[in-house]
């Protein structure tokens, strides 16, 4: 005996709709998108951490560590991959404020949720863009 399907028993329009599986032609909510990105950028950071563990160990170890740190985080192709690097940055600690606002639920009706999604990626685009700026 099959088990009861529970898509015939169910009522009104929800079972009727039909199921689009594609993740890439899905078009997510602004707040979803923030909170995926969030998640992601924290990942990126979590494994840059070995990364920028060593270089802040060889730039204090001596002078000569200093110049060589210096001279790589210098050239323009460490500075274009420095570029999304701190986008995750700035991303990861906009977010994390606005997930920190949604604890205490300030913005959390829809109307706000979109508004701080939106402030979200603005602003952790001209904060990228001014880390960038004060870079080179």
């Amino acid at each position: 005996m099959n088990p009861p399907n529970p898509v015939k028993y169910q009522q009104g329009k929800a079972a009727q709709r039909p199921k689009n599986l594609n993740l890439l032609t899905i078009r997510l909510p602004v707040p979803a998108l923030v909170s995926i990105l969030h998640r992601a950028s924290g990942f990126v950071l979590y494994l840059l951490i070995p990364v920028l563990l060593l270089a802040l160990q060889t730039l204090l170890a001596s002078a000569a560590g200093f110049e060589q740190v210096k001279a790589v985080f210098t050239g323009w192709g460490v500075k274009i991959i420095l570029l999304p690097v701190l986008w995750a940055f700035w991303h990861h600690f906009c977010a994390g404020l606005r997930h920190l606002a949604m604890d205490f639920h300030w913005g959390m009706a829809l109307k706000q949720a979109r508004l701080t999604s939106k402030l979200v990626l603005g602003l952790s685009l001209i904060l990228t863009l001014a880390s960038m700026w004060l870079i080179c």
